[in-house]
């Protein structure tokens, strides 16, 4: 006997004595409210279709495709700002937070929106940018002129001189967080562009302006927002100098990463400010009835600090804080087990009693076509749709878009474009924007303009919604579709998670359920075939039927395989079935 075999041997005798591990027991989390098994799907409205030839996406194009969501699958979209803005951080600059830009529409094309989506069985999400203004907005034109009761609305402070800014703190974009203004002698603080000036909330007028704004959309009848930004609403009132990064030689001095960020984000006050707005909401549905406004807080931090978005252990908070781990802990090449390690942190951190969630991309993040591989793009699509609780899909994934091509000129990215050239491809985030690719006609189908916002990408021909849509193709899209009525079955409901590393790139899962069938997800995303068994998951015995498969595989719905035996393609990922009443 080979070497080669002998191993194998081994290894499938190792893996035989390992039973999969429980790492999450789903009884607790019925489906007894309407967000708490949702998929969201974000739309980046400038780029999910144009309707009046201007080259941006707007309001009626959004109108234009709601029925895709319901074709999709779909039960819940939100939206990424489209309130009235300068537009230079892509709507993030809010000049006022109670009306509709007019790039995008009017506010009774929103109202149409809303009542269309609600007529279909979809909610609407809002973004909620509470950290920071645009210059533009009337609350800092009053307060750089010191008009009585805005004085405070605005972070302002004396520098050493008109030159040189009280601190050293920097924006994540890069380069001085403050800027002087002449008016005042003073400078304010800005965690983004200059162009978006930080609010103050250690005034109690800003807190109340801020909720005023929360109800102001839900009188409108928005189903919840995601808080944007939620690490920087609060500073540490001494503003010292914050101390150099760890690895700080490997940044240039103007760069974000260059100083260790004690004072600027992740403050106590900030997690605070989520319990008061979840007040803000539920008090809401107490006086007018309805569904759940659901608060979605946005964070790159710390696990144990994310958990506390939940709740204290008293007060409650968001109903889930997004979950980045799977999107800044895994890479192109990692292994099973470094993809379970995230997952793993996120369930095992969790306070009781409360909800999952799963994100793959953003607008902010390399696509994940691009950043994964788009031979991995349906594994871990069906990844995050199959593990307990809220899966996130950002538009463009469902059917495997990869990142566009956009040049420096082309480039709208303020953290990119603010900084040298040489840096564009390394900081932009203009290639994950690009427009959404609906067919093969001009422009992807999504604008008749001879010049969109940013390029629809040269892939659009032969990657796009229409393509994938025929009957009898194996498609990205008819696989997501898949799993989205698959999500529905009350074993991935209500089953506990059991997962296990089953080579060093095969992992696998099952979703169990007492006296309902056992599901087991398999994804090889390794470049080379392996033959691995179920044998570490108990309630999985003697053959088990496909019933989902990536794109990419040359298996079917109803095929027989072998628990104990099946052979992975590289890249490949399944879902089989096996009827069990074993307790767990």
């Amino acid at each position: 006997m080979s070497v080669l075999k002998i191993v194998i041997l081994f290894t499938s005798l190792l893996h035989s004595l390992i039973e999969a591990e429980v790492i999450y027991n789903g009884s607790s989390t019925a489906k007894d409210d309407w967000w708490k098994h949702t998929a969201f799907y974000q739309i980046y409205p400038r780029s999910f279709k144009d309707s009046d030839g201007d080259g941006l996406g707007d309001l009626n194009g959004i109108i234009s495709k709601l029925q895709y969501l319901v074709d999709a699958g779909i039960t819940a979209t939100w939206l990424s700002p489209i309130f009235k803005s300068p537009g230079v951080d892509a709507g993030y600059d809010i000049s006022d937070f109670r009306d509709i830009d007019e790039k995008f529409g009017t506010m009774s094309d929103f109202d149409r929106l809303l009542k269309a989506a609600h007529d279909l069985g979809i909610k609407v999400i809002l973004d909620f940018v509470p950290n920071h203004t645009s210059d533009q907005h009337v609350w800092f034109q009053l307060s750089k002129n010191r008009t009585k009761g805005y004085e405070d609305y605005f972070i302002w402070k004396k520098g050493y001189n008109s030159t040189t800014p009280p601190n050293n703190w920097v924006t994540r974009f890069g380069y001085s967080a403050w800027e002087y203004v002449a008016e005042r002698d003073e400078f304010y603080y800005h965690q983004f562009t200059t162009s978006q000036p930080d609010l103050d909330f250690r005034n109690p007028k800003v807190v109340q302006e801020m909720n005023d704004v929360l109800t102001f959309w839900l009188d409108k009848g928005v189903d919840g927002f995601r808080i944007d930004a939620i690490p920087f609403i609060f500073e540490h009132p001494d503003f010292k100098d914050e101390p150099l990064a760890d690895d700080y030689q490997n940044y240039k001095p103007y760069e974000y990463k260059y100083l260790k960020h004690i004072y600027v984000r992740d403050q106590p006050e900030s997690i605070d400010m989520i319990y008061q707005w979840r007040e803000v909401v539920d008090n809401y549905q107490k006086q007018k009835g309805g569904d759940t406004r659901v608060l979605m807080s946005e964070a790159y931090s710390r696990v144990n600090i994310i958990m506390q978005h939940y709740s204290n252990g008293t007060v409650e908070g968001a109903h889930f804080p997004f979950n980045f781990f799977v999107v800044t802990d895994t890479r192109y090449n990692s292994t099973a087990n470094e993809i379970i390690s995230p997952i793993k942190k996120w369930l095992q951190n969790m306070p009781s009693g409360h909800v999952a969630n799963w994100v793959l991309g953003n607008h902010d993040r390399d696509r994940v076509a691009t950043r994964l591989g788009v031979e991995n793009a349906d594994g871990y699509n069906m990844l995050i749709a199959l593990l307990p609780g809220v899966a996130v899909t950002y538009y463009g994934e469902e059917i495997g878009m990869e990142n566009g091509a956009v040049t420096w000129e082309e480039g709208q990215d303020p953290k990119a474009c603010i900084g040298p050239k040489e840096d564009y491809l390394r900081t932009t985030r203009d290639f994950e924007r690009t427009p959404f690719q609906w067919d093969s006609t001009v422009n992807a189908g999504f604008s008749t303009a001879n010049k969109t916002w940013l390029p629809v990408s040269s892939q659009y021909k032969t990657n796009n919604l229409e393509l994938q849509s025929k009957d009898g193709v194996k498609s990205h899209f008819h696989v997501y579709q898949g799993l989205m009525k698959l999500r529905k079955e009350d074993s991935f409901v209500f089953g506990n998670l059991n997962i296990e590393a089953l080579d060093t790139y095969v992992l696998a899962f099952t979703r169990e359920l007492v006296g309902n069938d056992t599901y087991a997800f398999i994804f090889n995303k390794g470049n080379y075939s392996s033959t691995v068994s179920l044998s570490p998951f108990k309630s999985v015995t003697g053959n088990v039927t496909v019933v989902l498969t990536s794109s990419n595989s040359t298996r079917n719905a109803g095929d027989t395989l072998p628990s104990g035996r099946i052979t992975m393609d590289a890249h490949e990922a399944i879902v089989v079935k096996s009827p069990s009443n074993v307790s767990v």
